[in-house]
């Protein structure tokens, strides 16, 4: 698994930077599931951070259920989460059955999306 390197001058904390890459990783495929991850000692040493901090991480993420950790058989992503974009493919269908159900037309309900998002 690469990852890029930790930012020290960077305003979010290390544990983020590398929690917030390997959760990315996850959605976007990049790093299926059953994917087993490096060690916490070998990732630790890998990006130059303190074993705590990278152990951190991982029970943050198994706590998001991101990744799940087997004792001796180390800590892999999580077999049946679902990734952000299957997320946001649903709740897009959703709304376009809905917004259908209520007779909208695509230019409408395009328009109503926006005004949302830059609320």
């Amino acid at each position: 698994m690469k990852l890029h390197p930790i930012d020290p001058g960077s305003a979010t904390p290390p544990f983020e930077q590398v929690r917030a890459q390997i959760a990315k990783k996850t959605a976007s495929g990049d790093l299926p599931p059953g994917t087993r991850l490096p060690s916490v000692r070998s990732l630790a040493s890998q990006l130059g951070l303190a074993a705590n901090t990278v152990a951190r991480v991982y029970r943050e993420l198994e706590s998001d259920g991101v990744v799940i950790t087997e004792g001796r058989k180390g800590t892999s992503v999580a077999p049946t989460r679902l990734t952000e974009q299957q997320d946001s493919l649903a709740a897009a269908d959703d709304y376009v059955a809905r917004a259908r159900r209520l007779g909208l037309e695509r230019a409408e309900a395009l328009r109503l999306v926006e005004t949302r998002w830059s609320r």
